[in-house]
């Protein structure tokens, strides 16, 4: 018998036919990575592997790395594997893995979520024999708001702290969600300013042709007073820290799909809470296997033990994945070393 197409080993995914790994959490030799969050693209592989848009940021998170590149759609030949990388849809350059090895399929989805949000590349369902799906929000309790929606609660709560003469601080990750957030923002309301982390990646972005509003980053000279009505975007590890609180009165909020969990925003101390996430909630992931017509499904990344129950007695033959990644930076409220 030959080798299943992909296995799981504690590096990570291995694809034995063409010798390389995909968001390995070890190092390895070649490394094929779905997107620059810190959780899938790591320090210390000797090749990596991503599409054209995601290779900036990850080079400019990581450091000085031998990094090659494919086109969305693109087939390329490593070993006996044909690869290509299809959108993902959960931040710009983000990419689901299609390997295929004597005409057997496997997707790797790494982050997904199948609703446009007008800045990434949209996602794109990969029929396959078998499909690895993230399960971040694999709960029947996460269903998300329209995104027009969230912008017009968003852009209410910053008007009405603009009148009352206080800052505006949104907390949210500092690649995909902060640029993500930006797009929805009334800039009539007020100036839009940036922590540095946020603003280091828009110049990444805006350079690869992404379209993003007018930012300026906070220096340390920068009076806030001289920016009435402003709305500042930082990662969430900001909020509350002297930094913050050099920015005078202000109103806090953190963009997050877990929102939607009662009492989250109390802990971590925000006035407001906006449900956005860069992942797909219960009724987007259901909705992406069904369109794969995968018969194998492998959980990975989230409520897994609970998701892949659900899957089975739906009829799908679901399996958990064990994972080393240390949570979704994007959402866990926290900036992950990169």
């Amino acid at each position: 018998m030959r080798d299943p197409v992909l296995t799981f080993t504690d590096r990570g995914i291995f694809c034995p036919a063409g010798g390389f790994h995909i968001d390995p959490w070890r190092p390895v030799d070649r490394a094929l990575i779905t997107h620059g969050h810190a959780d899938h693209a790591r320090r210390g592989h000797n090749h990596y592997l991503s599409t054209r848009q995601a290779a900036p940021v990850i080079r400019h998170r990581l450091g000085d790395i031998t990094i090659d590149t494919l086109r969305y759609g693109e087939t390329r030949r490593i070993g006996d594997a044909d690869v290509s990388f299809l959108p993902a849809g959960h931040i710009p350059g983000s990419a689901q893995i299609r390997v295929a090895v004597g005409g057997e399929v496997w997707v790797v989805s790494g982050d997904y979520k199948i609703t446009p949000d007008g800045l990434s590349e949209p996602f794109e369902p990969v029929p396959c024999h078998s499909f690895i799906t993230e399960c971040t929000f694999g709960l029947p309790v996460f269903k998300w708001p329209d995104q027009a929606d969230v912008a017009r609660d968003l852009n209410a709560w910053w008007a009405a702290n603009a009148a009352d003469g206080k800052t505006s601080i949104l907390g949210a990750y500092s690649l995909g969600k902060a640029q993500r957030l930006m797009t929805l923002l009334n800039p009539d309301i007020g100036p839009l300013l940036t922590h540095g982390a946020v603003e280091a990646t828009n110049a990444v972005l805006r350079a690869q042709g992404y379209q993003l509003p007018h930012t300026q980053q906070i220096e340390p000279d920068l009076r806030i007073k001289d920016r009435p009505g402003a709305l500042v975007i930082a990662p969430p590890a900001a909020l509350g820290t002297p930094w913050a609180r050099k920015l005078g009165p202000s109103s806090t909020a953190l963009a997050s799909g877990w929102m939607g969990l009662r009492g989250v925003r109390r802990r971590r101390a925000a006035d407001r809470g906006f449900v956005l996430s860069d992942h797909a909630d219960w009724d987007g992931l259901l909705s992406a296997i069904t369109a794969t017509g995968a018969e194998n499904i492998y959980a990975t990344h989230g409520y897994t033990d609970i998701f892949a129950r659900a899957l089975n007695e739906m009829g799908w033959a679901a399996q958990i994945i064990p994972t080393e990644f240390g949570g979704t930076e994007d959402e866990t409220g926290t900036e992950a070393a990169a």
